[in-house]
């Protein structure tokens, strides 16, 4: 059974920095893209940030120069460092992980979620 654990999630001043992070755990596991995406009460879900196994990455254009996604292949793990933070970004953000099954299909695997408030 496939399972993402997310941890980092706090309450941060505006202009302060989080650092979250996710792990995927199950037998056999193959991966393919990562990233992490956010939702607010009564809005759809949005990509944050997205990591391909090879590395490639994709922003939100309201995140770049400011958030960096990354993901260490061996240990399942994806982060996301978030710097200068802003109050617009509280939100509860969800891991993704796109994983192959038995057949080759690629299946969506998403966290629990992880708070990040943004205030001061």
């Amino acid at each position: 059974q496939v399972q993402l654990v997310e941890s980092g999630g706090d309450l941060v001043q505006p202009g302060g920095s989080l650092r979250l992070s996710c792990a995927a755990s199950g037998r056999d596991l193959r991966i393919g893209d990562m990233g992490w995406y956010r939702q607010v009460p009564g809005k759809e879900r949005e990509l944050v940030a997205r990591i391909t196994i090879g590395g490639a990455t994709n922003y939100a254009d309201s995140v770049k120069g400011r958030f960096a996604i990354s993901r260490d292949n061996a240990q399942r793990r994806v982060t996301l460092q978030m710097n200068s933070l802003k109050p617009e970004e509280t939100a509860v953000y969800y891991c993704y992980a796109a994983i192959y099954d038995s057949w080759w299909t690629l299946m969506d695997y998403w966290g629990q979620g992880t708070q990040v408030t943004v205030s001061s």
